[in-house]
């Protein structure tokens, strides 16, 4: 089975994708399950939450490398929010990936799949059934990473993952997952959760980190639900909730309480050997 997903990845990786590439692309060929999508990705500069990407059909990672003499040997997937029907791919995750990439962190940007966007604003879906693609991209991005540790200079036991928002559902989906070696070695889930079905919660997960604000009218009863049901099943997170900064507020600096989050974040990191 070891050897078959290493084959699969290997085909992932042309000469046009090779290690010292910045964009790889997550399955052979077409991804499963959307064999027959025929929407057309589209990006969206400028927009209130920054870059935007939609319809995405070709999920990849981008790998944002630091300088091997600084490297920690660690790893974190990003996963960014939109509803699953769009990336808040900026504010949510290559701002994140810069500044991992500064401490001595590699970083993969996620671009999972969306659903295809047919109507203005945001659509009424049922997250279980719009999340799946998104979710088996998200696990695939670990395996992705940890395939190549050593071609990227990493540990396998040090491949964490962070998402925010719809990415946080993402990030809980792969931190949940039955068989313990394919979980991220550590997660982060930023004003999001789970926000289907109530998932089952295993035994023995990795350290957690979760923040979100008191003000999100978006995300706040379904992540308050899921952090305490962390803490019931004991396996409770890092929590840190703050009075005011709204949904989405990802990178942004908006002169609220969550500007400190990735402070927060950073000294949770530390404390794990993530950042020196």
């Amino acid at each position: 089975m070891r050897r078959l997903l290493l084959f699969s990845i290997a085909a992932c990786l042309t000469a046009s994708t090779s290690i010292h590439a910045q964009v790889i692309d997550l399955w052979p060929g077409v991804a499963p399950g959307s064999e027959r999508w025929t929407q057309q990705e589209r990006t969206i500069e400028g927009t209130p939450v920054g870059t935007v990407v939609m319809n995405v059909v070709k999920p990849t990672i981008t790998a944002y490398l630091p300088e091997r003499s600084k490297a920690t040997g660690a790893g974190v997937v990003i996963a960014p929010g939109g509803a699953f029907v769009a990336l808040a791919i900026s504010l949510e995750a290559t701002e994140l990936a810069t500044w991992l990439q500064q401490r001595g962190v590699a970083a993969f940007v996620l671009k999972y799949r969306t659903i295809e966007k047919k109507v203005q604003g945001i659509p009424q879906l049922d997250m279980d059934t719009a999340g799946r693609y998104g979710i088996a991209d998200g696990i695939q991005a670990l395996k992705v990473v940890r395939a190549h540790a050593d071609q990227w200079g990493l540990n396998r036991n040090r491949i964490g993952m962070i998402g925010f928002s719809a990415g946080a559902m993402v990030t809980s989906a792969a931190m949940l997952q039955r068989d313990p070696l394919y979980r991220p070695s550590f997660a982060a889930l930023i004003y999001g959760a789970p926000f289907g079905k109530m998932p089952a919660i295993p035994a023995g997960l990795p350290p957690m980190f979760m923040a979100w604000a008191k003000d999100d009218d978006v995300a706040l009863a379904p992540v308050v639900k899921f952090h305490d049901a962390l803490v019931a099943a004991g396996e409770p997170p890092e929590t840190h909730v703050y009075a005011k900064g709204g949904h989405g507020f990802g990178m942004k600096k908006q002169g609220a309480a969550s500007d400190h989050w990735i402070d927060d974040y950073e000294r949770w990191l530390r404390a794990r050997g993530v950042i020196r």
